[in-house]
């Protein structure tokens, strides 16, 4: 794979604030009531959708220190064919995936919104769709820079 520019250490101080901005928001998720392992799957999927290994990696790894099965995170690709997540993550992925493929859809679907709606409150919508603002964000600079994987943990 050919080198590129490292856009996070290129202007360190744009990471900075997407990190900060990163950090608002998982305090808003939590604030909210929402678990982190939701939160970590809408990251993955996301970061499924956009092709960023280096995003997947570190957030599939993440869920597991958070508890959650290694089946769950394989299946989230598929999570429409499956009954393993419950209602809530069904919306939450549905979103995340509506706003991660706004440029196929120029929208969040009113259906997705509604589902959303119907099982979140205002706040935890909110936090949501903040969360894959934010994921989408961070995907674009590791494809971008094509961002490599850490070493595997020994």
């Amino acid at each position: 794979m050919t080198k590129r520019i490292q856009l996070s250490a290129a202007l360190p101080d744009a990471f900075r604030a997407i990190r900060d901005l990163h950090t608002v928001v998982e305090k808003a998720a939590a604030n909210a009531g929402l678990d982190q392992r939701l939160i970590e799957l809408v990251k993955i999927r996301a970061s499924m959708l956009n092709g960023c290994a280096f995003c997947l990696d570190m957030h599939s790894r993440d869920a597991r220190k958070l508890g959650e099965s290694e089946r769950r995170i394989v299946m989230v690709s598929a999570w429409r064919e499956t009954d393993l997540y419950t209602e809530q993550e069904r919306a939450a992925l549905a979103l995340t995936e509506a706003i991660t493929r706004l440029s196929e859809h120029q929208d969040v679907p009113d259906d997705v919104y509604e589902q959303a709606t119907s099982v979140f409150t205002e706040e935890q919508y909110v936090a949501i769709a903040w969360a894959a603002a934010v994921i989408n964000a961070f995907n674009r600079v590791g494809v971008t820079s094509r961002k490599a994987l850490p070493a595997e943990p020994k």
